[in-house]
């Protein structure tokens, strides 16, 4: 035996072991950062046709409401996509002066015009979507309840084109469900993102103390944020 295996093979089944536990370890820790949509989902952001639309644009600068082209959120699980006769309510020509002004601007829009006129949609890609076991997440229960755009979707209106912030995850999911304090404003101030943003900041800053408010808002609302799987899958 010694002829075939020398003595310094006899510590062979402990560094087996130990390369072994390192390599299961590695496969678990790898598994657990990069196959989570906190890393393949965070800062997903697809090409939109013409460019995409900007929110930076049309809800920062120009101040838009977000109930202007999603116009069922309040109402509908879904926040719907707006029609493009919506879009064409300012980019039919002869609406805009931009249009006169900056030839570029009637060319980056002119896919809008196209659409409208052969009455086919504008094929704008998903951005935020949860799994197909997920039933969906019901937009105007959150919006009755007081939870902003901003909580789920970050600072849209300084996005030129828009990406994912959050993972959308069933852990992010609970999290919030478990700890609703940090994210509900007044219900007429939800679209107002910048507000809320600045709002949340300073609840933050002022801790226990700026809790409190959002407690008592859950309190006052009467919510129970559930957290059993039938509710999302079913």
């Amino acid at each position: 035996m010694s002829v075939l295996f020398p003595k310094w093979f006899n510590a062979f089944p402990t560094i087996a072991a130990l390369g072994g536990a390192g390599a299961l370890a590695s496969v678990v820790g790898g598994f657990w950062y990069y196959a989570t949509p906190k890393f393949f989902a965070v800062g997903y952001e697809p090409t939109q046709p013409g460019g995409g639309f900007s929110h930076q644009l049309h809800a920062g600068k120009l101040g838009m409401d977000c109930r202007y082209c999603h116009t069922h959120v309040e109402t509908s699980p879904e926040a719907n996509i707006p029609p493009v006769s919506t879009c064409m309510g300012c980019h039919a020509d002869g609406r805009l002066k931009l249009q006169t002004d900056r030839p570029t601007h009637k060319e980056r829009t002119q896919f809008i015009r196209d659409a409208y006129e052969v009455n086919a949609s504008v094929e704008w890609r998903r951005v935020h979507k949860v799994p197909d076991y997920v039933r969906n997440f019901p937009h105007n229960i959150h919006i009755e309840a007081g939870v902003s755009c901003y909580s789920c979707h970050g600072q849209i209106t300084q996005m030129p084109v828009v990406h994912q912030v959050e993972p959308l995850s069933m852990a992010w999911c609970l999290d919030c469900h478990r700890n609703t304090a940090p994210h509900l404003v007044e219900r007429d101030r939800v679209t107002d993102l910048k507000w809320v943003e600045e709002h949340l900041k300073a609840r933050v800053a002022l801790g226990e103390q700026g809790l409190a408010q959002g407690r008592r808002f859950h309190d006052d609302r009467n919510l129970n944020p559930p957290e059993t799987c039938a509710h999302c899958h079913y």
